[in-house]
């Protein structure tokens, strides 16, 4: 107990200092207009190969608002996840943080941290820029919490040179004509599938997909909720799909090794032919030397059951204020801006992302994100990512199993045994 006190100390001393060290585009004031300009704290995770166009839509908000100064700070992704908790629960968050729609934003609703933005959706149309079910992701308990930035899609991204050397005419729809594209692919020597687990979360997608196919969208939901165990027979197959995979050698060595970008990399050289990822990895664009739609291209998760509808896997991410800004009418009014046509394109070009604005215009996307943009216009269900879809201390103890899972694939059943207990724990402690 004093170990895990003495952590949570060292971890909100270590944000305390690094609060006031933030990053502020100016977009050209001088010094003058900067110190009269009230300042508005905004912490993210856009960092790193993630930080899309943070810069620009920041630098864009602080040239058009000159009476304030959006100061951001980015953070590493992982970092982000423990320090922001940390401020919360410290009383000392900034006004503005990004966050994840789902059950992230839904668990910090239910710790009362956020404030509810109602009158900005209302009072200033915001409402009216996004469809009916943005709007719904930005809902909770009634009441609007969230701003979303960005819309992305998980499917498998693929090198088109490797499938036309291994002879696959179109991209596989059903689950025998994919594993019939790996063995084509394993044959002319290249790993199938690369899945960089390094920081645990690109493993979910594993779960995620081949659970909605095999037992649909209304089941996955219940075991999201805690209603439905994970030794039901259900979750057994969809990892028995997943270790057919490993068993069969489809994936490239050693997956808890390597972090997203180093698999979609794998990808770009040839060396892997296809990953499984949020469509954020066009963000490696330039890093690999690939074009979208020219040298790699995207197909949706397979079809294991003709029976089970079509669901589409992804996040939003937004934008939330804490309970505790220091300025939240100004944090407001970022929020507004943001919402806005020109800050969305500022943000999400080169992204991967779709624009959740309804008036950001086609011209924006690359060929690959208007075929995904067209795709999830007519996809009839939508589902957060496993660790969006369930509250963040039960997403834990899964993400720990499924990496678990890629080292131990024999060892399934007893992962699942000991999932189920934690997840109940997990539950029982909320």
């Amino acid at each position: 107990m004093k170990r895990n006190s003495l952590s949570i100390l060292i971890l909100l001393l270590i944000t305390l200092f690094v609060i006031p060290m933030t990053v502020s585009a100016n977009g050209g004031q001088d010094e003058m207009t900067t110190e009269e300009a009230e300042k508005v704290t905004f912490f993210h995770y856009f960092s790193g190969t993630l930080s899309g166009g943070m810069d620009d839509l920041v630098e864009t908000f602080n040239e058009e608002n000159p009476e304030y100064d959006l100061a951001h700070t980015p953070v590493e992704h992982e970092a982000f996840k423990t320090s922001i908790m940390v401020m919360l629960s410290g009383g000392n968050p900034p006004d503005l943080f990004s966050y994840w729609a789902g059950s992230r934003v839904q668990f910090i609703v239910d710790a009362d941290r956020l404030t509810p933005i109602d009158d900005v959706y209302e009072e200033y149309g915001v409402s009216k820029l996004f469809s009916e079910a943005v709007n719904g992701a930005a809902t909770y308990n009634g009441h609007k919490y969230f701003l979303p930035l960005t819309q992305h899609y998980v499917a498998f991204f693929y090198n088109k040179e490797v499938f036309a050397k291994a002879g696959i005419a179109a991209a596989p729809e059903t689950w025998a004509e994919f594993q019939d594209a790996c063995e084509k692919i394993k044959a002319i020597g290249v790993a199938p599938i690369a899945l960089g687990s390094k920081n645990r979360w690109p493993a979910q997608f594993w779960l995620d997909y081949p659970l909605l196919r095999t037992a649909g969208p209304e089941y996955r939901a219940k075991l999201m909720a805690g209603e439905v165990s994970y030794t039901d027979p259900e979750v057994v197959k969809a990892f028995e799909l997943w270790k057919e995979c490993i068993d069969k050698d489809y994936f490239y060595p050693n997956a808890n090794a390597y972090d997203y970008a180093e698999a979609t990399v794998l990808v770009g050289t040839g060396e892997a032919a296809m990953t499984l990822m949020g469509s954020w990895m066009m963000q490696l664009d330039d890093q690999i030397g690939w074009a979208p739609g020219e040298d790699y291209d995207f197909f949706p998760f397979p079809v294991v059951d003709t029976s089970i509808p079509d669901t589409a896997v992804g996040p939003f991410d937004g934008v939330v204020i804490a309970k505790d800004a220091r300025n939240p009418e100004a944090a407001k009014k970022a929020l507004i801006a943001m919402a806005q046509t020109e800050p969305m394109i500022a943000f999400n070009t080169g992204t991967g992302a779709l624009a959740p604005n309804v008036n950001v215009p086609a011209s924006m996307y690359n060929v690959l994100q208007l075929k995904i943009k067209d795709y999830c216009a007519v996809v009839p269900n939508w589902a957060f990512n496993y660790d969006l879809a369930t509250p963040p201390p039960v997403a834990d103890v899964g993400l720990d199993a499924f990496t678990e899972f890629i080292d131990s694939p024999e060892n399934y059943m007893q992962i699942l045994k000991k999932t189920e207990e934690g997840a109940k724990a997990a539950w029982g402690n909320m």
